[in-house]
């Protein structure tokens, strides 16, 4: 505020000091002008306000309230009322933009609930980045459940991006949190949410001619707590990266199913994908989002190469890191929404001879035994 104070002074004395003949007061307009670029329109007002009184004061000071200088008055007034106005338009347009973000925060907090640092054995991160300019949600999600001593996660990509897709989105978590605890096994978890995804995608209207093209990309994951294995079904979504031991190696399922809505163009007996998961290791799930990313140059975001620099950071600073290190590679537009999932199983308070005999009866013979026998 002192610096349009100090400029009413300076050019009402400069003014009051020099002839006559030259006219410094139209200047006074840019105390009101500057006022707007951090202040509200009521300050605003004050300082034209401030501004008009210092040039009625130069009027009078000098030759009297003759026609250059009442035309000079006239002129300063209007421009005054004319920035306050501009600036009060401004502030509303903010206060509605304050309102509009608040929403679509809520919103998200809705659709995809914070999840906690910790479930079950698991240390659990999250990072979501929309492509939509002042948006915070769009078509990537993510989600987790516990059923009595499992972790069941998901992470999905509806097809588009942005707000259209949210409606998408929303079905399928609030499918997957009530199908989690009412199926025992994966594949009949999975079945379900493509049901529910293909009942959502039967009420598109006729005329949309790319309602047929509709699908969600889904990675589906259950972690038992008492066995350092991990079982996977992978919808046609990005594979994983596995971190251990400071190496990341891809875990590509060997029989994908295809993406949800879409199961009915694929064959059926889609394998779960079974895979050690000991304390200690950190499981990386993410979208197409964040591989897809390009640079000024066009080149895509190496995820692979800059989580190998980052191995030995925790669930929380991974997803950071590779969010932050993200948007300096797009230069901060994302084409494409983007979302993280870091997953890290805790070594427990006694590993003993436990979990040494069960990492050594194989994967295979763990896969065979499902989750009744855990």
């Amino acid at each position: 505020m002192a610096i349009p104070l100090v400029l009413i002074v300076a050019i009402t004395l400069a003014d009051i000091r020099t002839p006559q003949t030259v006219h410094l007061g139209p200047l006074l307009v840019v105390a009101p002008a500057i006022t707007t670029s951090f202040a509200g329109y009521r300050l605003t007002a004050l300082v034209g306000a401030l501004a008009v009184g210092a040039q009625a004061l130069i009027a009078t000071v000098q030759s009297g309230f003759d026609e250059n200088h009442v035309a000079q008055l006239i002129g300063l007034a209007f421009l005054s009322v004319f920035v306050v106005f501009v600036c009060f338009l401004r502030d509303r347009g903010r206060e509605e933009l304050a309102q509009v973000r608040s929403v679509a925060e809520a919103a998200q907090r809705a659709l995809l609930r914070p999840l906690p640092d910790r479930l079950g054995a698991l240390h659990i991160a999250s990072s979501y980045l929309a492509a939509a300019k002042e948006a915070r949600i769009g078509g990537d999600l993510y989600a987790a459940a516990r059923t009595g001593t499992l972790t069941r996660l998901i992470i999905g990509d509806v097809r588009g991006k942005g707000l259209a897709a949210v409606g998408e989105a929303a079905t399928l978590l609030g499918a997957f949190r009530e199908a989690a605890h009412q199926h025992a096994t994966l594949p009949a978890l999975a079945g379900a949410l493509d049901r529910s995804v293909s009942r959502y995608l039967t009420e598109f209207p006729e005329r949309d001619e790319e309602a047929k093209e509709h699908f969600i990309t889904a990675l589906l994951l259950e972690i038992p707590d008492s066995s350092p294995v991990i079982r996977m079904i992978n919808c046609g979504h990005p594979p994983p990266l596995l971190i251990r031991s400071g190496h990341t190696t891809h875990l590509v399922s060997p029989d994908p199913a295809p993406p949800l809505g879409m199961w009915e163009l694929g064959s059926d007996g889609h394998g779960t994908h079974t895979s050690l998961f000991r304390p200690g290791d950190t499981l990386l799930l993410y979208t197409d989002g964040v591989v897809e990313a390009r640079d000024s140059s066009r080149a895509f975001y190496p995820l692979e190469q800059r989580v190998a620099l980052w191995t030995r950071s925790s669930p929380r600073a991974l997803v950071q890191r590779i969010a932050q290190d993200l948007c300096v590679h797009a230069d901060g537009a994302l084409a494409d929404d983007a979302a993280l999932l870091a997953i890290q199983r805790i070594p427990p308070p006694h590993t003993g001879l436990h979990l040494s005999a069960v990492a050594l009866t194989g994967v295979g013979h763990d896969q065979a035994l499902g989750p009744a026998h855990e």
